[in-house]
C-alpha cells in the first residue's frame, strides 16, 4: 500500500532524501545526517561510475552536495568524498560542497581537506560555481 493509503513505507524503501538531477549536468544532493549520510554518498558515487549497459562515454554530471543538515563526518565519510572527487576529477568534473557548519567547515580546515574540495556557502553559489566551471571546462568550481 502507498504513502496515500496510511501505511508507512520502511526507510529502506522510501529514502528521506534521494540526489535530484538539478540539470542534466549537475546531481544536487541535500544530505542528512547519520546513518543516512553513509547510504547518500554512496548512491551518488554509484551514479558517476558507469555500468555494464551504459556507453564508457556517458557523460557523468557534477555534483554539489548540501551539508546543510549534516553536523558530524567521520573518516568513511571522507573516503567516501575523496573517492567521489577522484571520480569526477578523471571525467573532467566538479564536486562542490555547500552549507557547512562551523564545526565541519573547522575539521576540514584542520585536516587540510579545506585545501582538497571546492566549497560554496550556500547551494545557489555552489550550482553557479558548478555551471561556470561547465562552461568555461575547468574542474575548478
Amino acid at each position: 500500500m502507498g504513502r496515500a493509503g496510511g501505511s508507512r513505507l520502511g526507510a529502506a524503501e522510501y529514502p528521506k532524501t534521494m540526489p535530484i538531477d538539478w540539470s542534466d549536468n549537475i546531481i544536487l544532493a541535500d544530505l542528512t545526517a547519520e546513518p543516512e549520510l553513509a547510504e547518500e554518498l554512496s548512491a551518488i558515487f554509484d551514479r558517476l561510475r558507469p555500468a555494464k549497459d551504459q556507453p564508457r562515454d556517458r557523460k557523468v554530471p557534477s555534483v554539489v552536495l548540501n551539508f546543510a543538515s549534516v553536523s558530524y563526518v567521520n573518516s568513511s565519510h571522507i573516503a567516501a568524498l575523496l573517492r567521489m572527487r577522484k571520480r569526477l576529477i578523471e571525467v573532467g568534473r566538479s564536486l562542490v560542497l555547500c552549507s557547512l557548519n562551523d564545526d565541519l567547515w573547522t575539521m576540514m580546515g584542520l585536516t587540510g581537506l579545506d585545501k582538497v574540495f571546492q566549497f560554496a556557502p550556500d547551494t545557489m553559489t555552489a550550482l553557479a560555481r558548478v555551471q561556470i566551471a561547465d562552461q568555461t571546462g575547468s574542474q575548478e568550481a
